[in-house]
């Protein structure tokens, strides 16, 4: 399936994801306001640090070993097992050190200790999680678009109901409630779907643990190890930052303008996920990958120019939409945000390819050092030009890691 199609399908899957998030959305906007926004984007940032650890996390590993392999290969039930057993070792740990600190953890993240109940239960399904992801992996690894575009329609319609209810009857604790268990619930989802997989089979789980698929699988673990902890970390450092100096109310409205961009951004992150990370770990020739990054660019890059132009166009529906007058000062925000969205896609098309030829060490420098580094411009653009600073920040930031993914990997593609 090529990229165009995969497009396709992947923009169907987005569109009912979109749909679904803009609901909920406009429902935390009514029924929390913009400070519980900013703590639902502060536990949303804890169970992406925690997921990184349960995980193993070893999911861009297992897509690209299963896509590289092939479906008929016999070192595919070997990767199975193995990943399964990381998988369940990392996520009892994680489970069981996140019910132990539960208390804690509801207090420095959600700054109360009134919903220590959530992280006790989202440490207990924790495990159905990881699960539930290596599952999806493994079928994005075996390039069966329409299966994983299936599963991703039906996750976020349950989602969409859920959560949606959760929030109208229960407030906050209902969207926190809802974050911590959608996933778990999927899985079950998910098994039945696959029943009947000719390759996702029980007995390809239980082959026992290789050690050369898990030396393999240990680099991706610290790729995404790396890029799952300091995404976050940075996210809640600068949003502690706005709380704590411009207000809470201002940090609502940055996780405001991050939520359109990572919504809109969908369409395009959800086609470089299924279909590059595969595509570019099967090609061996030089030529052949430079023509696959060219291609790219030439449809991926015009649709996210007008999907931005589009966005700032329409950016005052935008906000009376998914949220509520109480948002209408973060219209500001919009402009030099739009302009940082795309040159981080025109960036992250070259970052998948260091995913796909395992370049680790660089992987890891350039997330460390650039998470790093939009903390740093926020902390300095903030003190000079208020909120409208953290998207100077961003935008500089991801202009010059572009620069420098560039001068990383022309030796792949040149």
């Amino acid at each position: 399936m090529n990229l165009i199609k995969t497009s396709l399908l992947a923009f169907i899957a987005t569109a009912v994801k979109m749909i679904a998030g803009l609901v909920i959305n406009k429902a935390v906007s009514i029924y929390i306001g913009p400070s519980g926004l900013a703590l639902v984007g502060q536990f949303q940032n804890f169970m992406q640090l925690t997921m990184a650890l349960a995980k193993g996390p070893i999911n861009s590993g297992v897509t690209k070993y299963t896509a590289e392999y092939g479906k008929e290969s016999p070192k595919i039930p070997l990767l199975f097992s193995t990943a399964s057993q990381i998988s369940l070792i990392c996520s009892v740990v994680v489970g069981a050190v996140t019910i132990a600190a539960a208390p804690w953890a509801s207090e420095w993240f959600l700054k109360s200790g009134d919903f220590s109940y959530i992280f006790v239960l989202f440490g207990f399904t924790v495990v159905l999680f990881v699960f539930n992801n290596l599952l999806l992996s493994i079928v994005n690894g075996l390039k069966e678009i329409k299966t994983f575009v299936s599963i991703n329609i039906i996750q976020s319609l349950y989602s969409l109901v859920f959560t949606s209810l959760l929030i109208v009857f229960m407030g906050l604790h209902g969207a926190l409630l809802a974050f911590a268990t959608n996933q778990s619930v999927v899985f079950f989802v998910v098994l039945y779907v696959l029943r009947k997989h000719s390759t996702i089979r029980f007995h390809n789980f239980r082959k026992g643990f290789s050690r050369p698929e898990g030396k393999k699988l240990l680099g991706y673990a610290v790729m995404s190890l790396t890029s799952a902890a300091t995404v976050p970390v940075s996210h809640l450092l600068i949003r502690n930052f706005l709380g704590e100096t411009l207000g809470w109310d201002q940090a609502g409205y940055w996780q405001a303008i991050w939520y359109i961009s990572t919504m809109y951004l969908m369409v395009v992150t959800t086609s470089l996920s299924i279909y590059y990370l595969p595509r570019l770990s099967e090609i061996k020739e030089r030529a052949e990958l430079r023509r696959e990054i060219l291609n790219g660019y030439s449809i991926i890059l015009p649709i996210v120019i007008l999907l931005s132009a589009g966005i700032f166009t329409l950016k005052d529906f935008i906000v009376w939409l998914l949220f509520t007058p109480d948002f209408y000062s973060m219209r500001e925000l919009f402009l030099v945000q739009l302009v940082g969205d795309v040159v981080k896609i025109i960036a992250w098309l070259l970052s998948y390819l260091m995913l796909a030829k395992a370049m680790a060490r660089a992987f890891i420098c350039t997330e460390i050092i650039f998470s790093a580094s939009f903390v740093g411009l926020t902390f300095y653009f903030v003190s000079f030009y208020g909120l409208v600073g953290v998207t100077y920040a961003y935008a500089t930031n991801y202009i010059l890691y572009l620069l420098i993914l560039v001068w990383i990997v022309k030796g792949e593609i040149i």
